[in-house]
């Protein structure tokens, strides 16, 4: 069974996680000052500076769990870093393209102006062509297996394309002002959402050398809790406010888009929610006291309040 962990040990280790990625991050993303200058420093705003890491947090977290007694050599920690940091500006890159204008046209994003708001239009658009492709080349440095760096990248890839994370963007565009049935609206959110943090927490077994089997077992919880956090986000779209959630609060339902509330209603959205967290820490009991920090990402993500 996993390991309990106090929810102030889980918030000091993500905090020293979100500060030693923040430097990483800072280390890989191109200088400001080096040319094309605007667009070097629209990719740093839009990846520095902000950001709950949750997704970075999972590959740690992973890596941690599928390591050998809980050990991880000097390898293994730079290719978690460079795992962490990819999820992350495929993330930012993500964000960056969902504000747009042709998209969801918002003006905030983690409690400042979206990056075409204080860039421009264009600028902010390849900021985040610039992304996508700076993870992959992150993911190929990894200095581990280069089967382990093919996988890292495959998994990765599927994750975010037309058939995961831009699959489901195309799905919720698409959906607007229907009224999609509550498989059709949990098939849309494992895509958009859940994908990439399925992919976040594959990758950190990956990179350590998890067997097929762990890596079934991490699929598992990481399907259940994926889908977990897009319900948060569409509990809290409904009852929390733009300055706690450092963006436009209610936009959902603003621009009429389907959500776990407005189909399921809210008492079965948080009874679906702790289904979720169940199914997650169920996938956990076998990995053993290692998988203590996935445990306690699981707990975080089911009871944040942004």
């Amino acid at each position: 069974m996993s390991a309990l962990v106090a929810p102030q040990d889980l918030s000091r280790w993500m905090q020293c996680r979100v500060q030693h990625l923040e430097q990483v991050l800072d280390q890989l993303l191109p200088p400001a000052d080096s040319t094309p200058t605007r667009l070097h420093e629209a990719m740093r705003y839009a990846v520095l500076g902000g950001g709950k890491r949750v997704r970075a947090c999972m590959v740690y977290a992973a890596g941690q769990t599928c390591s050998r007694a809980g050990k991880i050599d000097t390898a293994q920690k730079t290719a978690l870093d460079h795992a962490a940091a990819a999820v992350e500006l495929i993330h930012a890159y993500s964000l960056v393209h969902d504000d747009l204008p042709c998209m969801d046209d918002d003006a905030l994003r983690r409690g400042r102006p979206t990056v075409h708001v204080a860039y421009d239009e264009a600028t902010a658009m390849l900021a985040g062509d610039a992304l996508q492709p700076l993870a992959f080349q992150l993911l190929s440095a990894m200095p581990v297996a280069p089967a382990l760096v093919v996988q890292a990248i495959r998994r990765l890839a599927l994750a975010v394309g037309s058939h995961g994370m831009v699959g489901g963007q195309a799905i919720d565009c698409d959906s607007v002002g229907l009224a999609l049935s509550a498989e059709q609206l949990q098939q849309m959110h494992r895509l958009k959402t859940g994908a990439l943090l399925e992919a976040s927490v594959l990758l950190g077994g990956i990179v350590v050398g998890a067997s097929s089997s762990t890596r079934d077992k991490l699929q598992t919880y990481a399907k259940a809790i994926g889908l977990a956090f897009q319900v948060v986000d569409d509990i809290l779209d409904t009852t929390s406010d733009t300055a706690t959630l450092g963006k436009t609060a209610g936009k959902d339902a603003a621009d009429n888009k389907p959500t776990y509330p407005s189909i399921l209603g809210m008492d079965a959205s948080k009874a679906l929610l702790q289904q979720l967290s169940s199914q997650a820490h169920e996938a956990l009991y076998p990995l053993g006291g290692q998988a203590g920090w996935l445990a306690g990402m699981a707990d975080y993500i089911v009871s944040r309040d942004r």
